[in-house]
């Protein structure tokens, strides 16, 4: 909201500013006297003359007096809310007051606003009596994301006889922010998301327990069952556990925003879909407890609040998405000639789950692509359709290296270990959201778990070897149309199953050191699962 006040007396420009505010009424008085002027005193009419004179000063009198009055007038604006979503509508109220001690006239109110958000908002105000105010209001509407001014809010002055204006600004504005639509996201388990989040985190707290053996100064309010004596001996004074802080998942959200990637142009084009598959799915991964980072193919990463380079989740997810979509909002086409900045910006270490929407892609820029899913981590790939998108925009790109078929694009991807889908015009964000714990990378291609937080194994995907903690391991033994799947967390706890014909037949669990295997009903084979000590 903003406030301002202002004068009914120029500034600036004096007397000139204010002749200059006659309307046609004002001007046609004027010129009609000096006409009359002149013929009586070409003819000898005095009455002609006394009527000439009036016509004449009639309009200069009603600027002058425009021009002396003083009108001190307060006003406002709110926009409720003012970060829309594109294609939604915001409420523009403006309030006047009149501060002075005398009425005003006619006011003509009348706020700038951009083409793109409808028609200049015109509105006129009767007599506002001293002390009084007015209040109107104004929706804005925009197929377009962006950010749009709004203001300054102009006055319009008149005289009672309509034969002057004079126009009065505020000095303040307000910004309308349209953000990407954010389509909701069902819940997806993705592999690779467990190191920090969801069970990973719970196993994680279970094996370090909820309280850190670090302790700290007594304060007051602390629960008296958190004392740890030991500490209190050592260092004299009374001594509390603290609390272990919960890790939280990394993300990365990747948007391929090169010109030659994409094709058309508007709110319906590729480019638009990509913007907003990216907003839905950071908003989507920030309200279930991860730290997302946003990031593009020229390398520039959106820092957190706190400066780090990555978005914070949990109770700040809120103004965090807000951040976000701020970005989002701007977030223009680049000249950009690859994906390298962005893959050097990535290979400096393992950022957990990476969405990437990709465009148009040779190539070159297919092997780059698949060389940024991190060893050990989840990578989703949305690969746009040029053929299908050129189609529906009747665009059809020239320049650049020939680019492959959607097919190729989608194997090499996959072969990366990319869970790739393909984008065409229509689709539903959130039906390939559905999709994509059924689409599978290559197997083999770097997904075996390791010492550390490396990520647990997914059930339903067969692995070599998955876990957490120093020398956990487990394998699968297949034979016939049977899989035995597995996946296991910290402190040896594993689970195992046997698949046979799609179809889970038998399975179990067990402590450290334990083994465990299904046996088929009937057939008398074991299938199942066996792992090592820590």
């Amino acid at each position: 909201m903003t406030a301002g006040g202002i004068e009914g007396a120029p500034e600036r420009g004096g007397l000139r500013a204010a002749f200059a505010g006659l309307t046609t009424r004002g001007r046609s008085f004027l010129a009609a006297g000096v006409a009359a002027a002149v013929c009586a005193y070409a003819l000898g009419q005095t009455d002609l003359l006394r009527v000439g004179l009036l016509l004449a000063v009639l309009p200069l009198v009603c600027a002058i007096v425009l021009y002396r009055t003083r009108y001190r007038v307060a006003g406002s604006r709110t926009l409720s809310p003012a970060r829309v979503p594109a294609t939604a509508e915001s409420r523009v109220r403006l309030r006047v007051e009149n501060v002075s001690r005398l009425p005003t006239g006619v006011l003509m109110l009348q706020d700038r606003v951009p083409y793109v958000l409808g028609p200049r908002p015109r509105f006129v105000l009767d007599r506002v009596e001293a002390g009084g105010r007015r209040e109107v209001s104004y929706r804005v509407r925009s197929d377009l994301r962006g950010r749009y001014p709004l203001g300054p809010l102009q006055l319009r002055l008149s005289d009672p006889f309509g034969m002057c204006e004079l126009t009065r600004s505020f000095s303040d504005h307000d910004t309308l922010t349209v953000v990407p639509r954010v389509e909701p996201l069902p819940p997806v388990r993705l592999a690779g998301e467990a190191s920090g989040y969801g069970d990973g985190r719970q196993r994680s707290l279970a094996l370090a327990g909820e309280d850190d053996v670090i302790p700290r100064g007594y304060r007051h309010g602390d629960d008296l069952r958190r004392v740890h004596w030991r500490s209190t001996a050592r260092y004299g004074e009374l001594m509390v556990r603290r609390e272990e802080q919960p890790q939280r998942a990394h993300c990365t959200v990747l948007l391929d925003t090169r010109r030659t990637a994409h094709q058309g142009s508007g709110p319906d084009s590729a480019f638009e879909w990509a913007v907003s598959g990216a907003a839905s799915a950071a908003v989507h991964l920030l309200e279930r407890g991860f730290s997302v980072r946003f990031l593009t193919d020229s390398g520039m990463s959106v820092p957190g609040p706190d400066g780090t380079g990555g978005w914070a989740g949990g109770a700040e997810s809120a103004d965090t998405a807000g951040l976000l979509l701020d970005t989002l909002a701007v977030v223009d086409q680049s000249d950009e000639p690859g994906l390298a900045r962005a893959y050097d910006v990535l290979r400096s270490g393992n950022e957990g789950l990476l969405v990437a929407f990709f465009g148009d892609l040779d190539e070159e820029q297919t092997a780059v692509a698949g060389r940024m899913r991190r060893r050990g981590g989840a990578a989703v790939a949305f690969v746009l359709d040029s053929d299908a998108w050129s189609r529906g925009t009747g665009f059809r790109s020239t320049g650049g290296q020939p680019r492959l078929p959607l097919e190729e694009r989608l194997r090499m991807l996959q072969e990366a270990g990319w869970k790739a889908l393909p984008v065409r015009p229509g689709d539903s964000l959130a039906e390939l959201w559905r999709r994509v714990d059924r689409v599978g990378g290559a197997p083999g291609a770097g997904d075996s778990g390791g010492s550390g937080t490396g990520g647990a194994g997914v059930v339903g995907v067969p692995v070599r070897a998955a876990g957490r903690g120093r020398g956990a391991r487990w394998g699968h033994e297949r034979a016939g149309a049977a899989d035995g799947l597995c996946s296991g967390g910290d402190a040896g706890r594993f689970l195992c199953a046997a698949v046979v014909d799609g179809a889970v037949v038998a399975g179990g669990s067990g402590g450290r050191g334990g083994g465990i295997g299904g046996r088929r009903a009937g057939g008398g084979s074991r299938r199942g699962c066996r792992y090592g000590r820590r």
